[in-house]
């Protein structure tokens, strides 16, 4: 058996010693390795293989640890996941539990030249949530897929709601019409019913008699005989004063429903405009041009992009379309845009936020457009005139 053989006992304690873990000082990342000693490091820091990983760090450092940071901060957050999702632990201690692994990627080939600074820049981030106590710096994981998921349910759960209002309201206008119509029949009858008579004795000393009926009682006096044609006259008068007493009161009445349903109607849009009109109006898959004069010099003023991601309602992740580039930019440094005719658009804001609606007309005086709902329970609507910042082109 050789000196240097495999099976030799030095070379077993040799591979028992590098197994375990040992100083970071004495660990190169860009070569990924571990030496035992200062007088290993030295000789590895002078050999010929380390000088052109030099190199090639010393083109573009900053790239090369910002990968390194994302790298280690990904297996970090990944290993917490797995082992203290749900609870609450000192950030020593996952420290450590990481560091077990011998190729892990280590925090001083890193942004961060201690756990303390690391811990806090995850606080500040909101990936965990970070306190400082007498016995060390704690941390609990927040679980954004989990949070993620009970925001999409509230949001599920409150359009489902929305649309059984809707539709309830709906169904109330109808009722309403229907009684507006079963009544006018009613109406017409009260009004085509002659004004009581008054009650007067006959010069003749005739009796008068009382027609008992479930209106309303009338005198009845026995007419004479010697005119029946004035009588005769002054029935067809009547009947063609009630003729025209009963038209008027029918287009009254038909004018005073169909303007207490479009009433009804303005209601219903305005209490939809009050619910869904916020003060944010960012979405995601809809193109945007950036207005941010900071960003000019960069080339991205007056650029279009697309948003691929909303960050707490009011910051959107742009996407922008000439470089792929992809930029943070608050909506307030943001516009909406309008396609061509017959474009797909989103109403970003107002009473029908959120459905798809086709591009039918644009109006440059007033500044607004033209659009036709497109899916949904408005399917077919036609929204005359709504403004330009309440629509936005749709990215294909």
């Amino acid at each position: 058996m050789g000196k240097n053989d495999f099976l030799t006992p030095k070379a077993i304690a040799n591979r028992i010693k590098a197994k375990g873990l040992q100083k970071l000082r004495w660990y190169c990342q860009m070569c990924q390795k571990q030496c035992r000693d200062e007088n290993g490091f030295k000789c590895h820091c002078m050999s010929e293989s380390h000088q052109r990983q030099m190199e090639v760090f010393g083109q573009n450092p900053n790239r090369i640890v910002d990968g390194y940071s994302e790298e280690f901060e990904s297996d970090f957050m990944e290993h917490i996941k797995r082992s203290h999702r749900f609870s609450r632990v000192a950030a020593t201690v996952v420290y450590n539990e990481y560091i077990n692994d011998r190729h892990h990627i280590h925090m001083n080939s890193t942004q961060w030249t201690t756990l303390t600074e690391f811990v806090k820049y995850l606080g500040r981030t909101g990936k965990c949530k970070v306190e400082e106590t007498p016995k060390g710096w704690f941390m609990t994981y927040i679980d954004r897929d989990s949070e993620t998921l009970f925001k999409e349910r509230l949001k599920n759960k409150r359009l489902k709601s929305d649309i059984v209002e809707e539709e309830k309201m709906e169904r109330e206008i109808q009722k309403q019409i229907q009684k507006a119509e079963q009544s006018l029949p009613l109406v017409d009858s009260k009004v085509s019913e002659s004004a009581p008579a008054e009650l007067k004795k006959p010069e003749d000393g005739a009796k008068i008699a009382f027609a008992l009926g479930s209106s309303s009682l009338k005198p009845s006096i026995p007419e004479k005989k010697e005119a029946p044609k004035k009588v005769l006259f002054e029935e067809t008068e009547d009947g063609h004063e009630e003729k025209v007493k009963e038209k008027s009161s029918k287009s009254a009445n038909a004018s005073g429903g169909s303007s207490a349903l479009d009433e009804l109607m303005k209601e219903q849009e305005k209490a939809k405009e009050r619910s869904n009109r916020k003060d944010y109006w960012l979405h995601e898959g809809i193109v945007v041009k950036v207005m941010s004069k900071a960003l000019a010099d960069k080339g991205y003023y007056k650029q279009k992009g697309v948003v691929k991601r909303v960050i707490d309602k009011y910051v959107g992740e742009i996407e922008m379309l000439e470089n792929k580039h992809k930029l943070r930019v608050d909506q307030e440094e943001l516009e909406t845009v309008i396609p061509q005719i017959g474009g797909l658009v989103r109403i970003v804001n107002g009473a029908y936020r959120g459905f798809f609606a086709r591009l039918l007309s644009v109006n440059m005086d007033r500044f607004c457009a033209k659009v036709q709902i497109e899916k949904g329970i408005y399917d077919g609507r036609v929204l005359p005139a709504v403004e330009y910042e309440d629509v936005c082109k749709v990215a294909q």
